[in-house]
């Protein structure tokens, strides 16, 4: 019997790969939009650098703990309903905390979003894996992240530039409102569910499926990678706005934003990477594109303003091109639970946000910019050793590892 699911050129693939796209690309927006704002609120609340970044790190950490509970729920009750309430639910919970009286409520707030996005997360691989024929797979899942990177991108950007010119609060205002303009696109454009299977709940079931992937010789090493990347990627642009708005180089918000359009190169990279795992596998890909983001670190110690943009421009290449590859691998090799095989690597991916994201504000504090970018260094090291096993467990186990 021919495979049902969408091909790549169908109208049902392109109307997936949008609705996809934006839902994405307004989480991401609505996450991320305080991160070029942190020098700012370390100014208005008096806060130290490590302690300004949890209004970032609390939001991935609400997302990192939500997303196991989610990816149950989306097993259960379906991805697309699941998708589609995340997306109003953060849109409100974005809006609401424009209005916040101080800093610790725009912290549980921050929580809150982070919480409420989850369900698109949680629910995305497993949508695309069931509904996507697998060899256009690389394909959607390198469009679904890189509109992730561009929302992260534009919510960046969109605040620096918003509150030059009005405030914070009026650019989280308007990131709310960008979010329920994407969620009444992706409630009318995401086709519905034609194979998607509902799975037992029981909590016994969950932690045999989980024990079983962590089990397998690959699995484990993807979700380290998810756990490092993602942390190592968040501290490099956190406390790249302090470095910036610093003599010699006293930029202003504006222009901070506007080194987020680098992100721009994330979605080539995401798309590409797609595209050269179809090809080649993941499997002799991801550990070179890890070792680009190693290098664009290294570049960044450099003093020149140019230079410290190209070796961004460099390790933003490679982040996303690794995110994209190393998701995309979780879910081959765990084809009868995708869910909970993505919920596992996101898990450790926003847990690394948070953990690493914040831990390295400290490296910043003790050591300025060398002492951070040797913290981060160390992190690719280990990522480039974990890929290179994981590669290992390729070989040794090919047709669901790709």
């Amino acid at each position: 019997m021919p495979d049902q699911r969408l091909a790549a050129g169908s109208p049902a693939f392109r109307h997936v790969n949008l609705a996809m796209f934006f839902g994405g690309f307004a989480s991401f927006a609505m996450l991320y939009g305080t991160q070029p704002l942190l020098p700012l609120l370390s100014r208005e609340f008096a806060l130290d650098p490590a302690a300004a970044s949890l209004a970032v790190s609390a939001g991935t950490a609400g997302l990192a703990l939500t997303l196991i509970p989610a990816s149950v729920l989306s097993d259960r009750f379906g991805r697309e309903r699941l998708m589609k309430l995340s997306l109003v639910a953060s849109a409100l919970v974005c809006t609401v905390s424009a209005f916040v009286a101080d800093f610790p409520q725009l912290l549980v707030l921050r929580a809150l979003l982070g919480v409420a996005i989850a369900g698109l997360p949680a629910a995305a691989i497993a949508y695309l894996a069931e509904e996507i024929a697998p060899a256009a797979q690389g394909r959607a899942m390198g469009l679904y992240i890189g509109g992730n990177a561009l929302g992260g991108m534009s919510g960046r950007f969109l605040a620096a530039v918003v509150t030059d010119w009005g405030s914070w609060r009026l650019a989280l205002g308007l990131l709310g409102a960008l979010g329920v303009i994407s969620a009444v696109l992706f409630w009318r454009r995401l086709p519905a569910s034609r194979h998607f299977r509902a799975r037992d709940a029981a909590l016994g079931r969950i932690l045999h499926d989980a024990r079983t992937m962590l089990a397998d010789p690959g699995l484990p090493w993807l979700f380290l990678i998810g756990f490092l990347l993602m942390g190592t990627f968040v501290a490099l642009y956190n406390y790249l706005a302090y470095r910036l708005i610093a003599v010699p180089y006293m930029l202003g918000q504006s222009a901070i934003g506007a080194i987020f359009l680098l992100y721009l190169l994330g979605s080539a990279a995401s798309a590409l990477a797609g595209r050269l795992a179809d090809r080649h596998g993941r499997r002799n890909v991801l550990w070179i594109m890890l070792g680009l983001m190693a290098t664009g670190l290294v570049v960044t110690l450099a003093a020149p303003l140019a230079t410290i943009v190209a070796g961004v421009a460099l390790s933003t290449f490679g982040f996303f091109a690794a995110h994209a590859l190393a998701s995309g691998w979780v879910s081959r090799r765990a084809p009868e639970r995708p869910a909970l095989a993505a919920a596992l690597y996101l898990f450790g991916y926003y847990l690394g946000a948070s953990v690493i994201g914040t831990a390295a504000g400290k490296a910043w504090s003790a050591g300025g910019w060398p002492g951070l970018v040797a913290m981060l260094a160390s992190c690719t090291l280990l990522m480039i050793g974990a890929a290179l096993r994981a590669r290992r467990a390729a070989i040794l186990h090919p047709a669901p590892a790709d």
